[in-house]
């Protein structure tokens, strides 16, 4: 079934399943067994080297109840994948990870690479030892515990710092992404030569390369094959910029060489400053033909936009749970934000408002991220899709890292719980006029009943506004049958779901509320079975 549903997986046979089991260890980066937990430990024992290069193991049981995590839970995503194993197979995942059953975050789980005493300050944490958080500038972190503060007495310290540090055993230290090399090279550079002048650099300026956040370059060095390898060993992007918009940057040491060859002055230490507030840290340092600088990069915050989908639980996305996990302040609507309280690390602020005062929501996620803060901001279904991301990018600048989720529409699960209505082309329309105006609306939906499209209602009647559906609808009506279907789903996937099908002569709008997506088809949209089914056109091709 796993090999049916992942087409990348792999599975390996061999004589046994112990050959089988140390073939799959050998080879892969991740290992699902079906077989006793006893027995894989066994097995594996003699293989294990190190959490950070031993491959995930899943064990799944037998009867395919249970799915469990069993070694590199964190660092080899065992976590991970034993949700996603179980996910497929109906099980049950099983994590026993300490700071995953406790709720808090693992200090490898927060994106950045972590060095030092790692378990030994995750244990402190765990335990409710105070520990001493020292950042060198205000970067997003997820929620931590009170114990984690900047005035924590005590040997045990969480640093947050690109400086390279001795090592001691109370002291774990994250890397934040807060570095740029920006890189320079002349035609058929070695990798060797660019790779080992970066690390020379960072190593003079004591500067780790796991705080590197990317390389820069000029759009014309962008396929130069030893850059290129240099970013990939790495783990991070090559980012490239157009001479013009390089020759732009102030830098201390241009050079007219360059610029008669490349267009602009200065194309390491340009590149390098380049994308936001930034310091140089390191000038340009050349060999035969590699030119490397450095810059810090001021923290920027991270706003994380996340559709939660139409309501359950099982449509949330787990990516929208981990952003979730991630951050340190969430903002959203009340009603949205009570869906998703279980899934939120201790510690975490809410930000929770009433209807309407959609504003002034985006505004204040925005204004949190750009104080640097980690923040998710949750709206129902997708967050592009008439709801929070809109207004929340129109604020967001250059100071904001933006992460956008994407979410199961309310539209989808509609059309889901109506059959197939949007099996051709279809078109969504929000019937609220407060944001546009009617006459606005009006051509819009003249316009999708003129080209014959499903129609997918937002917003379509309330209390204050009981009018625009049945306006819309006659709209409609001129340009198709009486007896063309129309559904209505209230609270789809949410407790009150209710499913209603009629057409374009028997709906009565009373039953349509602001809980509501109306779906009307198009003409060649059908009943079958009691299903909306539009035909997605093959038998027009014959």
């Amino acid at each position: 079934m796993l090999a049916a549903a992942w087409p990348h997986a792999h599975v390996v046979e061999a004589d046994g399943v112990a050959e089988a089991l140390r073939t799959a260890w050998a080879g892969c980066d991740a290992v699902v067994a079906f077989l006793a937990t006893g027995a894989v430990v066994r097995i594996v024992a003699p293989l294990l080297r190190d959490k950070h290069t031993d491959p995930a193991v899943v064990v799944v049981d037998e009867a395919a109840r249970h799915a469990v995590a069993l070694l590199g839970g964190h660092a080899g995503g065992a976590n991970d994948l034993a949700g996603r194993v179980a996910a497929v197979l109906g099980a049950t995942p099983v994590v026993t990870t300490a700071t995953d059953a406790v709720g808090l975050p693992g200090l490898d789980t927060l994106g950045w690479p972590v060095e030092g005493a790692v378990a030994a300050v995750g244990r402190a944490i765990l335990d409710g030892e105070p520990v001493r958080l020292v950042a060198d500038a205000a970067w997003p972190l997820p929620a931590l515990p009170d114990t984690v503060a900047p005035d924590a007495p005590g040997p045990y310290r969480l640093l947050v710092t690109d400086r390279l540090v001795e090592p001691d055993p109370y002291t774990a230290v994250l890397r934040p992404p807060s570095l740029v090399a920006g890189v320079g090279a002349s035609r058929g550079v070695p990798a060797a030569e660019v790779r080992d002048l970066l690390h020379r650099v960072l190593a003079d300026a004591n500067l780790s390369p796991a705080s590197l956040r990317h390389l820069a370059s000029a759009d014309i060095k962008a396929d130069e094959a030893g850059i290129v390898a240099t970013a990939d060993a790495c783990g991070v992007p090559l980012v490239t910029y157009p001479a013009a918009e390089l020759a732009a940057v102030d830098v201390p040491h241009p050079s007219e060489v360059v610029r008669a060859a490349v267009g602009t002055p200065s194309v390491a230490e340009a590149a390098a400053l380049l994308g936001g507030d930034a310091a140089l840290l390191v000038p340009k340092t050349a060999t035969a033909m590699a030119t490397v600088a450095v810059a810090r990069h001021a923290p920027r915050g991270r706003l994380a936009i996340v559709g939660l989908g139409p309501g359950a639980a099982d449509l949330r996305t787990p990516r929208a749970v981990a952003e979730l996990r991630r951050a340190a302040v969430v903002v959203g609507l009340d009603q949205y934000v009570d869906q998703v309280r279980d899934v939120l690390r201790p510690g975490t602020r809410v930000l929770a408002t009433g209807l309407g005062a959609e504003e002034a929501r985006a505004r204040t996620a925005v204004a949190e991220a750009t104080a640097g803060q980690a923040v998710a901001l949750v709206g129902s279904g997708d967050a592009g899709v008439y709801a929070m991301a809109s207004p929340a990018l129109e604020y967001a600048d250059h100071r904001v890292d933006v992460v956008g989720v994407p979410g199961v529409t309310a539209a989808l699960a509609a059309g889901a719980l109506l059959g197939a209505p949007l099996g051709h082309d279809h078109v969504y329309l929000s019937l609220s006029d407060l944001h546009t105006p009617w006459e606005v609306i009006t051509r819009r939906v003249t316009a999708a009943a003129e080209a014959d499209l499903v129609a997918l209602l937002y917003n379509p009647r309330s209390r204050a506004r009981d009018w625009q559906l049945t306006a819309a609808l006659e709209i409609l009506a001129g340009h198709r049958p009486p007896d063309t279907p129309v559904g209505v789903v209230r609270n789809a996937s949410r407790p009150g779901e209710r499913v209603h099908l009629a057409t374009l002569a028997t709906l009565d709008p009373a039953v349509v509320d602001m809980y509501s997506v109306v779906v009307v088809g198009s003409s060649r949209t059908r009943t079958v079975a009691g299903r909306m089914v539009t035909p997605r056109g093959y038998r027009w091709r014959k």
